[in-house]
């Protein structure tokens, strides 16, 4: 058994991947609701930042609104984050999830991708 090499450089944007979940093909809109579901169960607070495809691998991103702390309801969650891709069509926006006991970045992943420059 081999590994397979993925040919992601920084000269070419359209390579570039963004964590493990950037490797697979773009999550459905069911996937898309079991991941916020898992959130939820979990009882972390959920988040959505965004930013230009071409500043991916920049440690900033611009946070769209503020943490869903405390938010349980999966279609509320959902809908922010159809809003923040409707108002930002040409960005990557991800979902976080806040982990209260360990204060951290539970879970972080790419739900809609933006255009390569």
């Amino acid at each position: 058994m081999s590994v397979q090499d993925y040919t992601s450089r920084l000269s070419d944007p359209a390579s570039r991947k963004m964590g493990t979940f950037s490797y697979l093909p773009e999550m459905t809109k069911a996937q898309i609701r079991k991941q916020v579901e898992w959130i939820v169960r979990h009882g972390w607070n959920p988040a959505i930042e965004h930013t230009e495809p071409q500043f991916a691998g920049s440690n900033y991103w611009y946070m769209w609104k503020l943490p869903m702390f405390g938010e349980t309801d999966v279609d509320a969650i959902i809908a922010e984050l159809d809003a923040c891709h409707d108002a930002n069509p040409g960005n990557h926006v991800r979902l976080l999830g806040y982990d209260n006991v360990t204060q951290s970045q539970g879970a972080n992943m790419v739900v809609y991708r933006g255009d390569p420059v």
